[in-house]
C-alpha cells in the first residue's frame, strides 16, 4: 500500500465514528433519577434514542447538567418467561448534553424484573396471569 492510500485510510478512520460500542437505535421509555452523595437531585421520564454496551442517549423531556451521576429505568420490550416485564436498569455520569437530548457513559447496568400493575394484570390471557399467594403453596399443586 503507498504511504498516502495508508493515511487516506487512517484519515477516514479519525473522521468517522470512532465508538468502540455499536449504537443500536431504540426508543424505549424511561424513568431517570439525577444522584449526588446517594440523594435524589431531580427526576423525571424520557424515552432512549440510541444504546450501546458503553452509554446511552435519550430525551430527558428537559435540559440536564453535565458531570452529574444518573440512575436510568428503561422499559424493557421482552417479557421474560412471556409473562413477567423487565426494565433495565443503568448508571452512570452525563458526559454530554444538548437540548433535551443526554448522553451517559453507563458504568453498571442489570436487568430486573418490573411489578405488573393491576389493570395490566386483569388483561393478560388466562394462562399467563400469575397464581395468586396461598397459605400453602403446595394447595395449587394437590388442588387442596
Amino acid at each position: 500500500m503507498m504511504d498516502w492510500e495508508r493515511q487516506a485510510t487512517e484519515g477516514d478512520a479519525i473522521a468517522g465514528d470512532r465508538r468502540q460500542d455499536r449504537r443500536y437505535e431504540l426508543t424505549l421509555d424511561i424513568r431517570w433519577k439525577l444522584i449526588r452523595r446517594r440523594r435524589v437531585l431531580d427526576s423525571g421520564t424520557g424515552q432512549t434514542i440510541d444504546m450501546s454496551s458503553g452509554g446511552i442517549l435519550f430525551d430527558a423531556g428537559r435540559h440536564l447538567p453535565e458531570g452529574l451521576n444518573i440512575e436510568l429505568s428503561i422499559t424493557w420490550p421482552v417479557l421474560l418467561h412471556n409473562v413477567a416485564p423487565m426494565q433495565l436498569v443503568a448508571a452512570g455520569r452525563i458526559v454530554r448534553s444538548s437540548g433535551r437530548r443526554v448522553a451517559i457513559q453507563t458504568v453498571q447496568h442489570e436487568f430486573r424484573t418490573a411489578g405488573i400493575h393491576a389493570e395490566q394484570r386483569n388483561n393478560l390471557p388466562a394462562g399467563s396471569r400469575p397464581l395468586p399467594l396461598a397459605s400453602n403453596p403446595l394447595s395449587y399443586a394437590y388442588g387442596k
